[in-house]
């Protein structure tokens, strides 16, 4: 088969690639892609390809005949969620994955130190310099949490969110869940659309895990600002878009968010004088959520995986169509 790969990778996760794809041929573009988020360059080497691995233009993939199977380096899959292709991929029977597997456990684990961090106050005590006894160092004392008995709302319950409610249960606190289908299988509590305002207003921490669709963007707008519990602390690791950062920043200045921890932006990186990094309780980080030791590897490993199932035609990790 010819294996279009269009993802920058380091040498050995380069090597690993080579050796697990011997015996079929590698097509590389001179222009990889430099990120899951920038639009790739159209290559004529695609329109010969059997399978693609990285993030394929969806023009290009509309002209790719030998096309069948698509495994996108990403969990996210915002450039290709739209009816047209999903149309296409059905029409033509080609197969699509992602790599939610390889970064969900990352994910979680940011967003529970994002919690741990807020929790225990740690963005002001390291940098108070308050004795022992005083009414900065007592204050930080008496207003740090264990997070036993708060409840967490985490909106996007797919892999990240789960394996983050797993975390969660050794610290005690009440997780729930929010689906707009919930498929009954979910082990904790969930609830829809219907009881999302009253949930919201007792939450005391809330996980924005939600992707990129016409249905979600600025699904956080001032209206539902307004119906969170005062002084709760809001997260996001899905996507900047999903959030209406004006209506964010007014919830913060007023005291009606505790503080918001954010990993992702619109746009990304958000501008060096964006009111958001003025604002004192909240935290950014570069989008790096998923980012782990040797992530390269284990994008080209989950690969490699799925490509033997493939040939072997049994079912595909992380499938979505």
């Amino acid at each position: 088969m010819k294996i279009f790969v269009d993802m920058v990778m380091t040498p050995g996760a380069f090597e690993m690639l080579r050796e697990g794809t011997a015996g079929h041929q590698l097509l590389l573009p001179q222009t990889p892609a430099t990120s899951v988020l920038a639009q790739p360059d159209l290559d004529p080497q695609f329109a010969s390809a059997d399978v693609a691995f990285g993030q394929p233009d969806p023009q290009a993939i509309a002209a790719a005949k030998h096309l069948r199977w698509i495994h996108v380096s990403s969990s996210g899959i915002t450039r290709y969620d739209n009816p047209r292709f999903w149309a296409l991929m059905a029409e033509r029977k080609i197969l699509f994955s992602n790599s939610a597997g390889v970064f969900y456990e990352a994910c979680a684990i940011h967003v529970l130190a994002f919690m741990l961090a807020q929790a225990r106050n740690l963005p002001l005590a390291l940098r108070t310099t308050a004795s022992s006894g005083t009414p900065v160092w007592d204050d930080l004392r008496n207003t740090s949490s264990t997070l036993r008995g708060e409840t967490v709302l985490i909106l996007g319950y797919g892999a990240i969110g789960s394996r983050l409610a797993r975390l969660l249960l050794p610290f005690g606190a009440d997780v729930i869940a929010y689906r707009r289908r919930p498929r009954g299988d979910e082990g904790l509590p969930v609830i829809t659309e219907k009881a999302l305002a009253a949930t919201l207003n007792r939450a005391h921490h809330v996980v924005n895990i939600l992707p990129d669709s016409a249905e979600t963007r600025h699904f956080f707008d001032a209206a539902r600002f307004s119906t969170i519990q005062p002084r709760a602390v809001f997260y996001n690791i899905g996507r900047g878009t999903t959030v209406d950062q004006v209506a964010l920043l007014a919830a913060l200045a007023s005291g009606q968010l505790k503080a918001a921890w954010l990993d992702v932006t619109d746009p990304e990186p958000l501008p060096e004088d964006h009111p958001l990094r003025k604002e004192p309780n909240c935290f950014l980080t570069p989008h790096i959520a998923g980012g782990h030791l040797d992530e390269a590897k284990s994008l080209v490993r989950h690969f490699l995986q799925n490509l033997d199932r493939f040939v072997r035609n049994e079912p595909l990790v992380d499938r979505v169509m």
